[in-house]
């Protein structure tokens, strides 16, 4: 199946399709007024689920094959987009709502065949639910995880990041079992996430509504359900997992709204997100800790998968009672996470006075990103067995040249720059990888690998943290480098001294956008650019010419 082609038409049919339905919203209602639940102040256009939607499944008609199952889910979803965009303009009653929800729950049910039918060895050897069992469980469990994560629709960016990152695991679970259908399905509604949150991010300047809640929440608990209580290794209780975050939160609301003798539907701003900034966290860094909290129970689903549906239960209960009780504690006790002046005037400093309120944070990553980009250069320089004449001799005419620039004081040199480090990676990545020097063992290789790894994380950690309204700025282009850096590398795949084209090109395009990101923070300050370049050009030099 067409894995990268569904992904990466899904994102760009969504980027483009967004400030079309954008500039529609306030003429089609489309518009999200701020509630108690909500911590936006002012209405914003709620049609992104409306780009979502045609994004995700326009690679799908064009790929996936037709069965009953497939036509369920398009009908389902198609149920959950319509009366959302009626939610949208109008404002359904709850009741509606849920009905819609019932309904959507009900095609897949008994068209698709999709339910909860096996539980393990939970139960006797070889028994599945009886039908009066399971048929209810199944409904509760899809109503139930379609609302979660539109309940967990408050911050920017929140609800999709959360969603994408169960939609890739869902993804990749698919693959791993030959169920391409679920695969590329998942892969193609992933795809149309990043779409979205190239708009979505904080400040956003768009929302995905109920349209596109509602239908993430539908769509995963779906896959979810097919891919764990078909014939496959996984845990039946694995869906817990890869849903994570917003079951755990829902669940907790909920509870908490019926321990105080309201209603369990009734909005307010006591979610995990609304207590975080509560406990002193920026916007960003909410959002931040969540998408965290979600990858951690995505990293037990990888890590649990093939374990006891009991180990799991176990498991997922553990966890969540203890992100229960760090909440709680932090609430008992007044923790805060930033300083706040006192009626006298007096500082009190907490844990992340210095972190976030000295913005110790962005220059944690930022230094990171500097010393650990310029490293991993060296590294690259250092990996090979031999260094080609040719490579060398280009070194020393760009060290050479960034002399030149230097001493004639060149400000405007952010191309010349660019230029050299762009037919420099790839030559330099090709090399480290096809002629591998012997000291280089399975542990320098594997700490190579980290290595990249972490050089993404601090992109992530300066892009999200970042005030600066000036310097990077996303764009198409750089969504298709980011997601081609996520895609390609397969890392069973790789072995010492014999990487394949795609890890190579995810190395490059890792190295291409760490230093993009770099310059753009360092607004053309170039001095730190040219010292680190320097030193990299003349090992290449050396290495070639001794």
């Amino acid at each position: 199946m067409h894995l990268f082609t569904t992904f990466i038409l899904s994102v760009f049919v969504t980027i483009g399709l967004v400030p079309i339905f954008k500039r529609m919203a306030f003429r089609m209602h489309l518009v999200d007024e701020p509630d108690a639940r909500k911590v936006h102040l002012l209405p914003m256009p709620r049609s992104g689920g409306i780009s979502m939607a045609i994004g995700a499944f326009l690679p799908v008609l064009i790929w996936v094959p037709m069965d009953n199952m497939v036509r369920a889910i398009h009908l389902g979803c198609a149920i959950i987009v319509i009366f959302g965009i009626i939610d949208d303009i109008r404002t359904l009653k709850y009741s509606q709502k849920l009905m819609a929800q019932i309904a959507a729950s009900l095609v897949v049910m008994l068209y698709g065949g999709v339910g909860i039918c096996s539980l393990g060895e939970m139960l006797p050897d070889g028994m599945d639910l009886p039908q009066l069992i399971s048929f209810p469980l199944t409904l509760v469990f899809i109503v139930g995880v379609t609302n979660a994560i539109n309940l967990s629709d408050g911050l920017d960016g929140l609800a999709g990041g959360i969603s994408m990152l169960s939609f890739v695991a869902i993804g990749f679970f698919a693959f791993r079992v030959d169920n391409m259908t679920i695969a590329v399905m998942s892969v193609a509604v992933a795809g149309a996430i990043l779409g979205f949150l190239r708009y979505n991010t904080h400040p956003a300047v768009v929302f995905m509504g109920d349209t596109g809640s509602q239908m993430l929440g539908f769509l995963c608990v779906v896959f979810t359900l097919v891919l764990t209580q078909a014939n496959t290794p996984y845990s039946q209780i694995t869906p817990l997992f890869l849903i994570g975050f917003p079951i755990l939160d829902t669940l907790t609301v909920m509870v908490e709204r019926i321990a105080k003798g309201g209603s369990p539907f009734k909005p307010d701003k006591n979610h995990f997100h609304h207590r975080l900034m509560k406990l002193g966290l920026y916007h960003s860094e909410a959002v931040l800790t969540i998408y965290l909290i979600q990858a951690l129970f995505i990293s037990c689903a990888f890590f649990f998968r093939f374990y006891s549906n009991w180990t799991n239960l176990a498991l997922f209960s553990g966890l969540a009672f203890f992100i229960i009780l760090l909440f709680h504690l932090a609430r008992q006790t007044g923790f805060k996470f930033r300083s706040e002046v006192t009626a006298k005037g007096k500082k009190q400093l907490s844990v992340l006075a210095l972190l976030a309120g000295e913005r110790f944070s962005i220059r944690f990553f930022f230094k990171m990103l500097k010393w650990g980009l310029s490293g991993m250069m060296i590294l690259q320089c250092l990996m090979p067995s031999q260094m080609p004449f040719y490579l060398s001799a280009s070194g020393a005419v760009f060290a050479a040249l960034i002399a030149v620039t230097r001493f004639f004081r060149i400000k405007n040199r952010g191309m010349l720059l660019r230029t050299m480090i762009y037919l420099t990676i790839p030559f330099l990545i090709y090399i480290s990888n096809k002629n591998v020097a012997d000291w280089v063992t399975e542990q320098v290789a594997m700490l190579n690998v980290i290595g990249f790894v972490g050089l993404v994380f601090c992109v992530i950690g300066v892009l999200n943290l970042t005030k600066r309204t000036k310097g990077f700025k996303f764009n198409p282009l750089d969504f298709l480098i980011f997601v081609v850096i996520i895609v390609f590398p397969n890392l069973p795949s790789i072995h010492l001294g014999n990487l394949g084209l795609k890890a190579m090109i995810a190395k490059s395009l890792i190295l291409f956008f760490s230093y993009d990101v770099l310059m753009g923070e360092l607004r053309k300050e170039y001095n730190f650019i040219d010292v680190s370049l320097m030193a990299v050009f003349l090992t290449i030099a050396a290495r070639g010419f001794l």
